[in-house]
């Protein structure tokens, strides 16, 4: 069985990232008895100057993509997407644009816990955001969820009031940046192949099988 690295470069409050990390779930699913697949969340910023405390997230949000009509034809089509992957997403729910420093420092703390908690870490910040509209640059709410999903609290607690790790999370920020990554989400495989956008799992399904296969070629010429 091939083995393989994904590294899933996105930010918790772009939808297309949580359509992005459903579809691959369901393709490694897909792929469970073919391929090995070590999948690590990296953090990304879309909004990275966003205060502390976010902004409204409807004024936001329609400043951003130049009025509320079009806000409603992408929240149109996001939501018809997402029922087709099992997400409810709930937009009017949402009212903070929050700046995500701190989920992203929750998600680099779930990592050193194991993959496997880091991706629930991700979901639940997904679903908090999206589906519950709560609001996930409130420490608080990050707690609940790092406790929810078997973190320490009390540990979650005492590193985000001694400021860990903020220095980290904006390097690697920018390292992807420097790398050229400019949209979100992005899934960079084995250090070397990059699929772009919340593609479908047909098409995260082949693009994986197909640079399996490369690689098992170029393995079995070195051999």
């Amino acid at each position: 069985m091939e083995t393989l690295t994904i590294d899933v470069v996105s930010d918790v409050v772009c939808p297309w990232c949580y359509l992005g990390k459903k579809r691959l779930d369901k393709a490694l699913d897909t792929l469970s008895d073919e391929l090995s697949v070590a999948v690590t969340y990296r953090p990304y910023q879309l909004d990275p100057d966003l205060p502390p405390q976010g902004v409204d997230h409807k004024r936001h949000l329609a400043a951003k993509l130049g009025g509320q009509t079009a806000v409603d034809r992408a929240h149109d089509h996001l939501t018809a997407l997402g029922q087709e992957i099992g997400i409810d997403f709930d937009f009017d729910a949402v009212a903070i644009s929050p700046n995500t420093l701190d989920a992203h420092r929750l998600m680099r703390w779930a990592m050193i816990e194991g993959p496997e908690v880091q991706s629930k870490v991700s979901s639940a910040l997904f679903k908090a955001y999206f589906e519950e509209g709560r609001n996930i640059g409130d420490r608080a709410t990050l707690l609940d969820i790092s406790e929810q999903t078997g973190m320490d609290r009390a540990v979650v607690c005492a590193l985000f009031s001694a400021g860990a790790d903020v220095a980290s999370v904006k390097e690697e920020i920018k390292l992807a940046r420097d790398m050229g990554v400019t949209g979100v989400p992005c899934f960079i495989v084995d250090n070397k192949y990059a699929v772009v956008g919340a593609q479908s799992v047909d098409v995260l399904t082949g693009a994986l099988r197909e640079i399996a296969a490369l690689k098992q070629q170029e393995n079995s010429a070195v051999e």
